[in-house]
């Protein structure tokens, strides 16, 4: 137990980091208070600094923990800088002569449950069984019911809230049903133990059908965690209703735990498949089934909308589906989360997630930049003449939006391309095609959402748009502009270690007899 605790050192800071933000956060000082934001940004670096060091927790998916608490970290940084002041109504009644009460204090408590989402996503990378995993997940899930309800004073975010946790507990009901037939059908809690079972199992005649079932439940009820059909209803209505900044967490930090949850779950029956599958063939159906009603049905959704937030949500989902290309295609896995994307379906999704996250941060910041009468963006009209009033503004919209469709060289484009191309080397070309037709519908609304502050001439609407006194808002939005630029010069890397990734599997299967020369050429390709 030692050993595993001295793993976690990147979430026990985030721990104490939300201990200080109790401590500070009700204080009478409002100097004090002020220093909440700062307070997390250094809990957040510190772990960062943790989670790049520590060693690699012992996982069913190797390298998973060290890519993905970097990576939560890291995001997790860029979205704090656009928490600012989320809800700092009270701060303002204070400022009047309102006398301060400690029970009324909410933005420690925020930024607290703003750490300890994030901490539930770093937990379930370092999963090791199903208990572990569970309480990771609603540690991710429940402080975001509350981020939602608190971070706007309008109804419709206490209605948001009470709608996403409703829905959220009858999600949490069935993946974890389906989590206890996977115990009934395996007898064991951990993930390496039930990996074994069903290979024991697969090796007798095939796996069981209520360890079928269990899994194909418990993907059902991790896909409202990542807003995907059929457990997607939800995500227009609360991403409108909760705060700009508060949507952007939602689009990234439940979708990654969601993602990373259902990777491994699934390492465990990987290669189990009949006929060379990766999956046994109920949940590649399902699998399938999944991404193609996912990235079709958002797609659809979002070239009907008029309202900006909602435009998002449902674009969304429809990237949920594209991830779930990649889970499709992990046939060409090697068991390890570490290796390039340009082969690997499970390394392919963390990238995808990682830069879906990043430059959709910066859409939504530039959403919270501005605002029209004190209130959000809400539709496209108020982006009109975006250009001629706030040309940088203008230009970050741009770049988000393009790389979100997946314009080249933008590097969402590579982030689609590296999952198209594990789907391809899996064979999975129908879903390819569907993948493809859906990026070429999203382009629609994505060039709307670029152009129009761009094209259209400034109207009514557009005069009375204004910026907001948010300097870490736009710091962030620009940061996410200039990554879905410079981050093209990674991609270079992951290409060429994905050819020679190819070059090696390819020269190990032509000679298999040569055991050292595979060996040293694999030291290289790490290299």
């Amino acid at each position: 137990m030692l050993d595993r605790v001295a793993t976690l050192w990147p979430e026990i800071t985030l721990l104490i980091t939300v201990l200080l933000l109790m401590i500070t956060g009700t204080s009478g000082d409002k100097d004090f208070r002020r220093v909440g934001s700062w307070i997390a940004g250094l809990g957040l670096f510190i772990a960062f600094i943790l989670a790049v060091r520590m060693p690699e927790p012992d996982t069913l998916l190797p390298g998973l923990a060290g890519f993905m608490r970097p990576a939560a970290c890291a995001v997790g940084i860029l979205l704090l800088m656009g928490l600012g002041n989320v809800d700092a109504r009270f701060e303002s009644d204070i400022d009047a002569g309102r006398r301060f009460d400690p029970l009324e204090a909410t933005q420690g408590e925020f930024l607290c449950f703003f750490l300890l989402s994030l901490a539930g996503l770093m937990l379930c990378a370092t999963a090791s069984d199903l208990i572990w995993l569970f309480l990771a997940l609603e540690m991710t899930s429940l402080p975001t019911y509350i981020m939602v309800a608190t971070g706007r004073s309008k109804v419709a975010a206490r209605e948001a809230a009470v709608k996403y946790f409703f829905l959220g507990a009858a999600a949490a009901a069935v993946f974890l049903y389906g989590f206890a037939m996977l115990y009934g059908a395996t007898g064991s809690l951990h993930l390496i133990d039930i990996r074994a079972a069903l290979e024991a199992q697969a090796a007798a005649g095939g796996i069981s059908p209520l360890a079928i079932l269990g899994l194909a439940l418990a993907i059902i009820g991790i896909s409202f965690k990542i807003a995907a059909v059929p457990m997607h209803f939800y995500t227009a209505d609360v991403y409108e209703g909760a705060a700009t900044p508060v949507t952007a967490f939602l689009a990234f930090v439940p979708k990654a735990a969601g993602f990373v949850t259902l990777m491994l779950l699934l390492s465990s029956a990987l290669h189990l498949g009949e006929g060379g599958q990766p999956w046994p063939e109920a949940i590649r159906v399902l699998l399938w089934v999944l991404a193609a009603l996912t990235m079709t049905i958002g797609n659809a959704l979002a070239m009907w909308q008029n309202r900006i937030k909602r435009v998002l949500a449902y674009s969304s989902i429809a990237h949920s589906g594209y991830m779930l290309v990649g889970l499709v295609a992990a046939m060409e896995t090697a068991g390890s989360a570490a290796d390039s994307p340009t082969t690997n379906g499970f390394a392919a999704v963390l990238f995808y997630l990682v830069v879906y996250g990043v430059t959709n941060l910066g859409a939504f910041y530039v959403l919270a930049c501005l605002q029209r009468r004190g209130d959000e963006l809400e539709t496209f009209d108020d982006l009109e003449g975006l250009w001629d009033r706030h040309g940088g503004y203008a230009t970050i919209m741009a770049l988000c939006a393009l790389s979100l469709m997946g314009l080249p060289p933008l590097i969402g484009f590579f982030a689609k391309l590296f999952l198209f191309t594990s789907a391809i080397r899996a064979g999975e070309y129908t879903l390819v095609v569907i993948a493809g037709l859906n990026s070429a519908a999203a382009a629609w609304y994505y060039l709307k959402l670029a152009g129009v502050g761009w094209v259209r001439k400034p109207g009514s609407a557009a005069a009375e748009v204004e910026r907001t006194p948010a300097p870490g808002r736009r710091f962030a939005a620009g940061l996410s502009a200039i990554a879905a630029v410079a981050l093209v010069v990674l991609t270079a890397r992951l290409i060429a270690a994905g050819d020679a990734a190819v070059q090696l599997r390819s020269s190990s299967a032509a000679a298999p007899h040569h055991a050292a020369a595979p060996a040293a050429s694999e030291s290289a390709a790490r290299h």
